[in-house]
């Protein structure tokens, strides 16, 4: 086989073939997948969730993850924060000519990798090669199935909630900034799929009214999303973010705020504040949520703030993440 892409790999003929076989069906292999039909014909479920995302990076493979790996884990993450168990992914590449094929062999071995660990499949895909410098997109597609009486979503914050978010804030970030810039590092991004936190919080009967995966845009633009959707006051307190020294000194270097970092295996859950230090406890217990913390709560009904309290006992509203605001990381 070729070293690297070439436009044949995209005429539909031989050289397709070959990559199809020796590397995506060599991976992703399932007896769904392996009747190589037009559609994938699947059991379904009662009620569905359904989402799609694009994924580009650069570098495409870094510290902690690479482009296979996040695609799965943005996909399954954002089935999850409809309280959805994942169930099968649909995968389309966009290769440039040039690409390496060693690379693109890892990057779908680390896929299987990840899909295997979320408890996914891989179920239909498709291809496509294109003119220029051996760049690499993927676009995903995934369905969960929600469980009856579950009912999660931004709406249904109440008054009185506490917030707690699941994890350090900022290293994925961090991790694809660092390498893109030559900095001396040994930051890892956090990109997780956080089956094991959903699925524990709702099996432990937890009564879940939001949850949502902090990713592009950083935790404070997601909490005022969340803010403004409920039409809540969401009030944090800064000493209670979880940020690693390493990150805040690596943000601190490049005047970046880790409130406003990407992340790709975090969320936030918004609980009663009875069950809050249960939910906190069952998450800590959970894989990837090992540094969770309870950062606030939901104060009052309103058009939709989010107010920070700063270590010197004064407040600052927040807001989402204005223009590009930062260098893109995926």
């Amino acid at each position: 086989m070729e070293d690297k892409i070439l436009m044949a790999h995209g005429s539909g003929g031989s050289a397709t073939g070959e990559l199809i076989d020796e590397i995506f069906d060599k991976e992703f292999s399932n007896k769904t997948l392996d009747e190589m039909e037009d559609s994938a014909v699947v059991p379904g479920a009662g009620k569905i969730a359904m989402t799609t995302d694009s994924f580009v990076v650069t570098p495409p493979e870094f510290r902690g993850g690479d482009i296979g790996r996040l695609c799965v884990c943005g996909t399954v993450n954002d089935l999850l924060m409809r309280g959805a168990v994942p169930k099968y992914l649909t995968c389309g590449f966009i290769l440039e000519e040039g690409l390496d094929i060693a690379l693109l062999k890892r990057v779908v071995k680390s896929m299987a990798a990840t899909a295997e660990e979320a408890g996914v499949k891989i179920v239909a895909g498709d291809t496509k090669v294109v003119n220029g410098n051996g760049e690499l997109y993927i676009n995903t597609a995934g369905v969960g199935f929600v469980p009856d009486g579950t009912d999660i979503a931004a709406g249904n914050a109440k008054v009185g909630d506490a917030i707690i978010v699941s994890g350090n804030v900022g290293d994925h970030h961090a991790a694809i900034l660092s390498e893109r810039m030559n900095i001396a590092t040994d930051i890892q991004s956090d990109n997780a799929p956080l089956v094991d936190i959903v699925r524990n919080l709702i099996d432990g009967g937890i009564d879940v009214h939001t949850l949502r995966d902090v990713t592009r845009g950083g935790l404070a633009t997601v909490l005022k999303e969340l803010s403004g959707q409920s039409h809540k006051t969401f009030v944090i307190e800064e000493n209670k973010i979880p940020v690693t020294k390493k990150v805040a000194d690596f943000a601190g270097l490049l005047g970046l705020d880790p409130l406003y970092m990407g992340n790709e295996g975090k969320l936030v859950a918004i609980v009663p504040a009875e069950e809050a230090d249960h939910a906190l406890d069952i998450i800590r217990g959970s894989k990837y949520g090992e540094n969770a913390t309870i950062i606030g709560k939901v104060t009052e009904e309103s058009g939709g703030r989010l107010i920070e309290m700063t270590g010197l006992g004064g407040e600052r509203e927040l807001d989402i993440l204005q223009g590009e605001g930062l260098p893109r990381i995926c």
